[in-house]
């Protein structure tokens, strides 16, 4: 009993000395979305969960998807009294913007940590080179396995079609691609993944791709001419839940039923989207990469407090994405319906408060548990 004794009061010692070793931190998240766009609201609420989990002093700044804005941003933040400047920036490079922001921030040597959308652009990469060299303030990055949600997507969305026997005249499934954006990292995996599904199936024709910019209504006004151009195609992929709902509704403008005579699929993690694969109306939908941001908390939390995560590597790419069965959908809106994530305990992921952890789990799927 003393030995058991002993142990949580080495424990309790150790926890209070991770706590108070390192003076609290703060953190400013670029967040590329819009203040009132489901899927980045739910980031920010996530990652807020994590930072008060943690004792992480986290402040955010929508750049309500101007790219342009992130870069102000980066200006405004470089510039303020170095008692003002947070800790750490965590950006996303979407638009490509995430070079201009590191030279800027790293100018005035604030660190900085990409989440959710590194530098993948090979001339940029090439003269940025490597975290932690050029820029000794670039620490490293986490993004989710794009290529994951696009590829499960396209997966389920073919073989839903092989289930309705929507073959043509040609013997082949046909499909429309609604993708992001052309410079974005994550727009880019995530069509990889889907070409990667359709290669794998080897009967599946795609009639064309189009860049909906993952707004709503632009998905919407071009899906109508896409449906007039190829009259005959039944399964349309969508590179985020907002232009799945776009090419549904001018589908059900013509009349068209979603999940009965044309079939879609989505990604992200939106009441709506997640009450229409309830409903059948989406045929497959991924999500759960919205972690990424509350994740990179965790590492930072452990860069500050001693525990570097270079021993698994500076930029990360881990699976976050999950292809969620109606029952997952049901159980996230019983979890997190109301979009507060405060219930889960970001502490338990430290390496710094947990030393028996080797290597970081950041699954989407055992937060559902």
């Amino acid at each position: 009993m003393w030995i058991y004794r002993l142990g949580l009061l080495l424990a309790g010692w150790f926890y209070l000395a991770v706590s108070f070793a390192a003076p609290g931190m703060s953190v400013t998240f670029l967040n590329p979305g819009k203040s009132d766009e489901v899927y980045w609201v739910t980031a920010t609420n996530c990652m807020t969960a994590a930072a008060r989990s943690l004792g992480v002093q986290l402040d955010v700044m929508y750049a309500e998807r101007d790219h342009l804005k992130t870069v102000e941003f980066a200006r405004q933040i470089a510039a303020r009294p170095k008692a003002g400047r947070p800790d750490y920036v965590i950006l996303s490079n979407d638009y490509g913007v995430g070079a201009e922001v590191l030279r800027i921030l790293d100018a005035a040597q604030i660190k900085t940590f990409f989440a959710y959308s590194g530098i993948i652009d090979k001339v940029e990469r090439q003269m940025l080179g490597q975290p932690r060299q050029s820029y000794k303030g670039w620490l490293g990055g986490l993004e989710p396995r794009a290529e994951d949600a696009g590829y499960l997507t396209a997966r389920a969305l073919i073989q839903r079609g092989m289930t309705e026997k929507l073959v043509g005249s040609d013997g082949k499934l046909h499909m429309l691609a609604v993708a992001g954006d052309r410079s974005t990292t994550t727009s880019y995996k995530r069509n990889e993944g889907m070409r990667r599904a359709v290669a794998e199936a080897k009967n599946v024709v795609i009639d064309q791709v189009i860049y909906g910019d993952w707004k709503r209504s632009k998905a919407q006004e071009q899906s109508t001419w896409l449906y007039q151009r190829y009259p005959g195609t039944r399964l349309i992929w969508a590179g985020n839940d907002l232009m799945a709902f776009g090419a549904m509704e001018s589908w059900r403008t013509r009349g068209g039923k979603p999940g009965r005579d044309a079939f879609f699929s989505g990604i992200n993690t939106s009441n709506e989207a997640l009450t229409s694969l309830v409903s059948g109306e989406l045929s497959a939908l991924a999500g759960g990469h919205f972690v990424a941001g509350a994740f990179s908390l965790v590492m930072l939390y452990d860069y500050h407090h001693g525990k570097d995560f270079s021993d698994e590597g500076l930029e990360l790419e881990r699976p976050m994405f999950i292809l969620f069965s109606v029952e997952e959908a049901q159980r996230f809106q019983q979890l997190f319906g109301n979009l507060n994530f405060t219930q889960i305990d970001f502490k338990k992921f430290s390496k710094a408060i947990n030393p028996a952890i080797k290597k970081y789990d950041f699954s989407f799927r055992q937060l559902l548990k």
